[in-house]
């Protein structure tokens, strides 16, 4: 179930990719040789590329299609409000009926009390709001100095200049003259890769959160505005956090008064066992940032939650200079305001939270049983959502050379069974949709102990 081979007819999707299209997250010039999978339709948890293959979506797209592919309350959501009003705006003190009802759902559900709720199209353009929202408010506090603010290690919050800045990942920083702005970074929560030895969770939670507070500290609390973080870190690797973790850091936060951005892009509306990640381990942030799951990413929507605290100095500066300006012309579209209300509306009532964590459980076990594998350094997670280290030195915690080269090949012996993932670097991530089965969970994991098992047997092959 791989890419067809090349060279293929010059009118052909695969050739016209490479002659046309540059990617994202992509080696520009691999693509030249390797081209494209091209996906011609979806159905539930599956994907099937334009050669008839069929494939499992154990990433969900991009973590995000909660509720399957070709979702038809979805599609009839979106006919309808395309029929009705294609098209409106929110500037100027101009509304649609959409996304009236999609505040007041969102405010009512969140897990702390939120005030109101902002729009935007992509969690990079919700968290790059939430920055400057942070500086205006300062601002309007008479605190100008008040302007840094935290993000840690492995983070990811998107790939805007000032979202990217926010991201913890090199490969986002290098050659793009990143980061920039008022960004501190402080560690990881990765109780396996970074405790010292014979460190508990707890103690390397208390060690995390004294490296936080000596940094505010060092920095001055006067300066520092806000810590931004994922309830669990995404695509740093499915990184959940140890033991009283965050109620340490908040701890922290609130000994200085600097807020919490809770970035729900991966964790909201049901991923981790709850509606919110935040509801997992127990935050109250004072901002949260939604999207992938608020439509099942099936139009570009996502949000921004922020309580009074926030809230109430922003008003007031509005009025000071006569407007908040900021915004963009698509925020808050009419048609993706409809289909997110159709999307959270199929998650409420298919009660696909408790699916999620029904089904996690069952592939945090099925993962859990390969740990004795020699490849396996760690399998790691908390409801839907799962990663598992790759490792050929369990002692060292080491893969191959370089970094990501097993994660790789483990990634591409999967994608020609049938399964679609994602490594980043040598951690393996499944975040399939959140209506997945048991069995389909089953056949995930089947699937990836053979390859597990055939990639060791090659590289035994090769070391000989």
């Amino acid at each position: 179930m791989t890419s067809p081979a090349f060279p293929l007819p010059a009118n052909s999707y695969e050739a016209r990719d490479k002659q046309f299209h540059l990617h994202a997250y992509t080696n520009a010039k691999k693509h030249m040789e390797v081209g494209p999978l091209v996906i011609e339709r979806g159905e539930g948890v599956y994907v099937f590329d334009n050669q008839g293959n069929r494939y499992i979506e154990a990433m969900a797209g991009l973590w995000s299609v909660a509720v399957g592919f070709s979702e038809k309350r979805l599609v009839e959501a979106a006919m309808r409000q395309m029929n009705q009003l294609p098209f409106y705006h929110t500037f100027g003190h101009k509304a649609h009926g959409p996304l009236i009802d999609l505040a007041e759902k969102l405010v009512s559900m969140a897990p702390v009390p939120m005030s109101k709720a902002f729009f935007t199209n992509s969690g990079s353009e919700a968290n790059d709001t939430a920055l400057k929202m942070i500086w205006y408010r300062a601002n309007a506090l008479g605190q100008p100095q008040r302007k840094k603010v935290i993000a840690r290690e492995r983070a990811y919050h998107g790939v805007t200049v000032a979202t990217a800045s926010l991201t913890g990942l090199p490969n986002n920083h290098r050659s793009f003259d990143l980061p920039q702005g008022p960004v501190l970074r402080t560690g990881s929560p990765h109780y396996w890769r970074d405790a010292l030895p014979g460190e508990s969770e707890e103690e390397f939670a208390s060690r995390r959160a004294q490296e936080l507070e000596n940094l505010i500290l060092s920095e001055g609390p006067e300066t520092i505005a806000a810590l931004f973080a994922e309830p669990v870190m995404g695509a740093g690797g499915v990184v959940v956090p140890p033991r009283t973790y965050w109620e340490k850091v908040q701890a922290v936060l609130a000994k200085y008064d600097i807020l919490l951005v809770a970035d729900e892009v991966i964790c909201g509306f049901g991923r981790t066992g709850n509606m919110f990640g935040a509801q997992t381990y127990g935050m109250r942030p004072d901002i949260m940032v939604l999207s992938k799951a608020l439509s099942s990413s099936y139009l570009p929507i996502s949000a921004l939650l922020a309580n009074e605290k926030v809230l109430a100095p922003i008003i007031e500066e509005s009025d000071r200079i006569g407007t908040f300006g900021h915004g963009f012309t698509a925020g808050g579209h009419p048609v993706a305001a409809a289909v997110a209300l159709a999307s959270i509306g199929v998650i409420e009532s298919d009660n696909l939270v408790d699916n999620a964590r029904r089904s996690g459980a069952r592939l945090l076990e099925r993962l859990r049983a390969l740990e004795g594998h020699p490849l396996v350094g760690e399998v790691r997670g908390v409801g839907l959502i799962a990663a598992v280290e790759l490792v050929v030195d369990k002692a060292a915690k080491t893969a191959l050379t370089p970094p990501g080269r097993l994660g790789a090949m483990v990634n591409a012996g999967l994608q020609a069974k049938g399964i679609i993932s994602r490594n980043m670097g040598d951690a393996m991530a499944f975040c399939p949709p959140l209506i997945i089965s048991e069995a389909q969970v089953d056949e995930i994991v089947d699937r990836f102990a053979e390859v597990l098992n055939e990639t060791l047997a090659s590289l035994s092959a090769h070391s000989q």
